[in-house]
């Protein structure tokens, strides 16, 4: 997720976006921004983002300091006399995952990247790196087999997430591919980009993060279905939200694109975030024959924090001084979702909701509010439908 929470990066070329001219890609590229003087001092609109920040994800827990310890400080969970940390140990807890087929979009660096390659020491059948560019992906793939003994299969597949279609040639690619997906990571995202739209016309976040992997999950429902009648009844799709969802508008400003245009690219954020969670509910409640759920990976110092590093000194200086305590490594940043996909057995996983590190479940609006839930799939539906898919 995340300059919040990391669990993001985007995807690949194709459909130009409008309005600006950030660029974007699914698990190999942050957006480009005009970035500051690094010595130049705040601004007001600087010490207002930061404030915006701050409140929108310290309030929640004003009454839960456990808990706020435990989503922004896991340096000091792990201490004496928090010790609220996880055991998981995917190289022990991973089971054997021969036969199974996976996907994983932002598969490239980061998060992606780690979950891939903590899945392929268990002898998975085959495994799908969905990533904008290919020769980064072919780098992140020789990478990943150098670090194991087993020979996996891994096929890189391009996926532009901002781009319906690309996603389509992608998920043409897999059908063609397979006729079995067990587990389907929905783990690329952007965050906090400048104001922009889809080719399609949707919020560029809202497009990216929560559209795009609605669509490509859409049109890989046959095959994932097919594998729970066919090959295994245990399914899953995991949906990397964050803590951010907290900062979210409401649900008429979510599904409106006039009114999302006009948040901040915080705001706007928080909307695809929480989008991710309302998606992974709805889609548990629609199609229960899979686990479904959405989660918080933790703060994890990825890329997706440069451009905010960039421009704002406030949030770089502060990340200076609190990262030791706030960052976590990718490899534990990856723990949550590699627990959800793979460790944990499918018995232990409440379907349709929210986890926050490690496999705990964490009280979540969207994930409980089925009216909410349903308004967004129809009106993504209804967005898809428009735009010819």
């Amino acid at each position: 997720m995340s300059s919040i929470p990391a669990n993001d990066l985007s995807n690949q070329e194709g459909d130009k976006l409008q309005k600006t001219s950030v660029s974007l890609g699914v698990g190999d590229q942050i957006p480009n921004v005009t970035t500051t003087n690094s010595t130049s001092l705040p601004g007001l609109s600087q010490l207002q983002e930061v404030f915006e920040l701050g409140t929108g994800l310290l309030l929640p827990y004003a009454f839960q300091p456990l808990k706020a310890i435990e989503t922004y400080l896991p340096g000091l969970a792990s201490m004496w006399p928090f010790d609220i940390t996880s055991s998981f140990n995917p190289s022990k807890d991973i089971p054997d995952l021969s036969g199974k087929v996976i996907l994983v979009t932002g598969g490239n660096n980061g998060l992606g990247k780690e979950t891939i390659l903590q899945l392929a020491k268990h002898n998975p059948h085959k495994i799908f790196m969905a990533s904008r560019t290919e020769s980064k992906a072919r780098d992140a793939i020789a990478s990943i087999k150098s670090q194991i003994s087993q020979d996996v299969d891994i096929e890189y597949l391009q996926l532009d997430l901002a781009s319906l279609p690309s996603i389509k040639k992608a998920a043409d690619q897999v059908t063609t591919r397979t006729d079995r997906l067990d587990i389907l990571v929905l783990n690329a995202g952007i965050m906090a980009v400048p104001s922009a739209k889809t080719a399609a016309g949707q919020e560029i976040q809202l497009g990216t993060n929560h559209v795009g992997h609605f669509l490509l999950t859409k049109l890989l429902l046959p095959t994932l279905d097919h594998t729970a009648k066919k090959n295994s009844p245990d399914v899953r799709i995991i949906s990397l939200s964050s803590a951010a969802w907290q900062m979210a508008p409401n649900i008429d400003t979510i599904v409106s694109t006039e009114k999302l245009l006009a948040q901040k690219p915080w705001t706007c954020y928080g909307a695809s975030k929480a989008a991710n969670v309302m998606f992974a509910a709805e889609l548990a409640r629609r199609y229960p024959q899979f686990t479904s759920v959405s989660l918080h990976p933790g703060m994890i110092k990825t890329d997706l924090y440069t451009p905010n590093l960039e421009v704002n000194p406030l949030v770089r200086y502060g990340s200076l001084l609190m990262g030791g305590l706030i960052f976590q490594t990718i490899e534990a940043g990856a723990l949550n979702q590699l627990w959800l996909a793979a460790g944990a057995r499918k018995e232990e996983i409440k379907n349709g909701q929210f986890y926050t590190p490690v496999g705990k479940v964490n009280n979540n609006k969207w994930a409980t509010d089925a009216k909410d839930g349903k308004r967004l799939w129809e009106w993504t539906e209804q967005e898809l439908k428009n735009a010819g898919y």
